[in-house]
């Protein structure tokens, strides 16, 4: 039986188990999934494994959530990002890689064309980094699912990312969920980008500083945006009765609706 999918998240793995897999990887032609979240994978195990990368041929799917890769880390896989055209998920959460961590795969987002799914969920990115984010979405044409929920995005980054999102044709799904610095100024940085964007189907702003003005901003983008939208917004603050009577009209647009104000958490 030949495997193709290798789970082994939450265990002891380190840099020198990560090595040994590297190795494997060198030469196996059937594992397309590799699961090592939760390993204490450092910088040293990220370049093993991103060495390997540019000679597998098969592996589409590595998850390395949870580890300690780091920004030195980060370059080694960016490295490999740059000439591995088979990989199309990779999976970052919770690895410290920062601003300049997000610059270096940022950069190999220019080059590379098979990578679809990037989740750098939880990485201390901020204003530095959406920048950087925003200039490889300009280009980028493949990715079409981003992850960047629990960072430190202010409205300065919502306004770099949503410039961005008026040139990029590919990404379907944009994740801002607990960038709770994000106000309302930088919601309607997002919604000015929902008026001319026609590829964005998912938009999670979960576990922001979005008020009733902010969510109004979005209402009003999405009566003249015909692509469908999953909208979420949760915890606004005593939304308007205009709010909800607008939401109501492009409530039979949207796969999926939520809001929650506090009186509803009560």
């Amino acid at each position: 039986m030949k495997f193709t999918i290798l789970k082994l998240d939450f265990n002891q793995i380190g840099d020198v188990g990560a090595q040994h897999l590297a190795h494997a990887l060198q030469n196996n032609t059937t594992l397309t999934t590799l699961v090592l979240d939760e390993n204490q994978i450092g910088a040293a195990g990220a370049q093993r494994l991103a060495n390997a990368l540019q000679n597998n041929t098969t592996l589409t799917t590595l998850e390395l959530r949870e580890n300690a890769i780091g920004v030195v880390g980060t370059q080694h896989l960016a490295d490999a990002l740059q000439n591995n055209a088979t990989l199309t998920t990779l999976k970052l959460r919770s690895n410290k890689i920062g601003d300049a961590g997000a610059q270096r795969l940022m950069k190999a987002l220019r080059n590379n064309t098979t990578l679809t799914t990037l989740s750098l969920y939880w990485n201390f990115i901020g204003e530095i980094g959406s920048q950087h984010i925003a200039d490889a979405l300009r280009y980028n044409t493949t990715l079409t699912s981003l992850d960047l929920g629990c960072n430190l995005i202010e409205d300065v980054g919502a306004q770099r990312l949503a410039n961005a999102l008026q040139y990029n044709t590919s990404l379907t799904t944009l994740d801002l969920s607990s960038n709770n610095l994000m106000s309302d100024v930088g919601t309607q940085y997002i919604a000015a980008a929902l008026r001319t964007n026609t590829t964005l189907t998912s938009l999670d702003l979960n576990c922001n500083s979005i008020s009733d003005v902010g969510a109004q901003h979005l209402v009003d983008a999405l009566q003249n945006n015909m692509v469908t939208i999953i909208l979420v917004l949760i915890d606004l603050i005593y939304p308007s009765t205009l709010f909800y009577t607008d939401a109501y009209h492009i409530k039979d647009r949207t796969q999926y609706y939520q809001l929650r104000t506090p009186e509803a958490n009560e």
